[in-house]
């Protein structure tokens, strides 16, 4: 049983040089595909516990009952094996795509050619085996982020993509406030509470008839009967508010506030959550993090302990119809930070350039020259 380690692999490797794209020729895995396509059987596991793939080689020894046999392109050509006795090979490839000297493809063209030296050598001796291709570690690891948000926020193996359809008030009746997240969870001392499948959907256990809408000021209460052993009430105060230099009403949620059990209120400034009455505002995330350049909702007072995070917040407080939103206003801005630098230094560039272009075209040539045969030209001092 020839094993063959990497230092470096991950599968997308095999997307982007092994010529998937119609390009066979341009492959950097031809001895691979070969030796998969004349085996009678093969399985490929596309990702693999880094420490598991390091402890393959002890596991193949206790279970084989043989120590490994250490095989490098030098010896591969003295190898000489008995087809009645169980052996185990070892073949370390050499290099790997953190190599700085060779390209990726370079890396994994090497790799494959050794690969298929080994296997050229087993069938030559006409000697049945079952080969193992792994690497210790990936080539592409993908940033993790499960201790920047609480649990669930990303998707899961073969998990479904069902949206929760939105929290209303009133849950009967024609709707007067919408609120939906696809992930709204509350933490305290780093310990989170998920609340997203408590409030939306169909069947759930919020209790909303606490709240109550009014032209110039609503109030969307959410009762929680359980919340890590505790009775939770979540309330976001809306204010509804006419400027004359629009001419229309705007809505704005200026303050939530989490109140835990009989405890005193939790209060969080909201900051930039506004937008027409008869529109919806959406944000990609509105979270309390000091840290985060998205925290629209700032704690105060005795709230340094508590967290709030809704991901793909969107409410409407007024001009309802139906369970669906309004033209929702984004909490992006048209303008971001890279475009005014983008326009501000064009600008720059293009005043620098009108300038030069400017002082070319006054400069002034001479009109008279001198004659050799000729009296010297005298130039008078007021000209």
């Amino acid at each position: 049983m020839p094993l063959l380690c990497l230092g470096h692999l991950s599968v997308e490797d095999f997307t982007a040089y092994g010529g998937v794209f119609g390009n066979k020729p341009d492959s950097a895995f031809p001895n691979l595909e070969n030796a998969l396509a004349a085996a009678p059987s093969s399985l490929v596991l596309p990702s693999v516990d880094w420490f598991a793939a390091s402890a393959v080689p002890a596991f193949l020894k206790a279970k084989l009952g043989i120590a490994p046999l250490h095989v490098d392109q030098n010896t591969l050509q003295e190898l000489r094996l008995n087809a009645s006795l169980p052996a185990l090979l070892l073949v370390r490839l050499p290099y790997t795509t953190g190599s700085s000297l060779m390209a990726p493809k370079e890396v994994l063209t090497s790799n494959d050619e050794i690969l298929g030296q080994v296997l050229s050598a087993l069938q030559s001796e006409d000697i049945p085996y079952t080969a193992i291709l792994t690497a210790l570690r990936p080539s592409r690891v993908a940033r993790d982020v499960s201790d920047l948000a609480p649990e669930k926020v990303g998707r899961q193996l073969l998990q479904k993509d069902e949206t929760l359809s939105p929290l209303q008030y009133p849950k009967t009746g024609t709707p007067k406030m919408l609120f939906w997240a696809s992930n709204f969870s509350v933490g305290i001392n780093n310990t989170w509470h998920d609340l997203t499948n408590l409030t939306f959907g169909n069947n759930t256990s919020v209790n909303v008839d606490g709240s109550k809408s009014a032209a110039d000021s609503s109030l969307l209460e959410m009762k929680y009967a359980n919340v890590g052993g505790s009775p939770l009430t979540v309330r976001f105060h809306i204010r509804n508010t006419f400027y004359n230099v629009s001419a229309r009403h705007w809505f704005s949620l200026y303050l939530v506030q989490l109140i835990v059990g009989g405890g005193a209120p939790v209060n969080f400034t909201a900051t930039q959550i506004t937008a027409p009455s008869n529109y919806s505002f959406s944000c990609t995330q509105v979270n309390s993090f000091p840290t985060s350049s998205e925290a629209l909702l700032v704690p105060s007072g005795g709230s340094q302990q508590w967290k709030v995070l809704m991901t793909e917040f969107q409410i409407q407080c007024y001009n309802v119809t139906g369970l669906r939103f309004s033209y929702a206003s984004d909490c992006a801005g048209f303008f971001s930070p890279g475009i005014w630098m983008g326009l501000l230094t064009s600008l720059l560039l293009v005043a620098i350039f009108t300038y030069g272009l400017h002082m070319v075209m006054s400069l002034k040539t001479m009109d008279r020259f001198d004659d050799p045969k000729g009296p010297t030209i005298s130039v008078p001092q007021t000209e």
